[in-house]
């Protein structure tokens, strides 16, 4: 059965998670780092393995606003991203606003008790499936 993945876009890595066949929770896959901010390629092939093997039909990828849903340069730098996603994927790509899914990953990981260097291993993956449970959860999803 199909699944859709979610991606969490940072400046060293991407975050990943991939819905349940039945399109109804997000669970965290892993992280992509990457040593360099512009160097993409080794990210895509892994994003294009990851939607392979996933049988994926869709990626939704968290888009950074400000709080006055103005988008800045991280959100520019992300829907390039997006766009060599689905270009390399030949997937379609949608953007979920995720202003407020670092908040959201740090209670996350508070409940857990995650603290210092646990945090950063895990605050990707943790943000990637909130985009995506939020993208699910909203009325634009409709089932595969």
């Amino acid at each position: 059965m199909a699944r859709i993945l979610g991606l969490d876009f940072g400046a060293k890595t991407v975050g990943v998670a991939v819905s349940d066949p039945l399109e109804i929770t997000a669970q965290g896959v892993e992280i992509i780092r990457r040593k360099q901010e512009n160097k993409l390629r080794q990210t895509l092939a892994r994003i294009t393995e990851l939607a392979a093997s996933y049988e994926a039909v869709r990626i939704v990828i968290g888009l950074p606003r400000h709080m006055n849903n103005d988008f800045g340069e991280r959100a520019e730098k992300t829907k390039a991203f997006g766009d060599a996603v689905a270009r390399r994927t030949g997937l379609p790509v949608t953007y979920r606003d995720e202003r407020l899914t670092t908040v959201a990953a740090d209670r996350a990981m508070n409940e857990m008790n995650l603290r210092g260097a646990a945090r950063k291993e895990v605050v990707d993956e943790i943000a990637a499936v909130l985009i995506l449970q939020n993208w699910l959860d909203s009325p634009e999803h409709t089932r595969s």
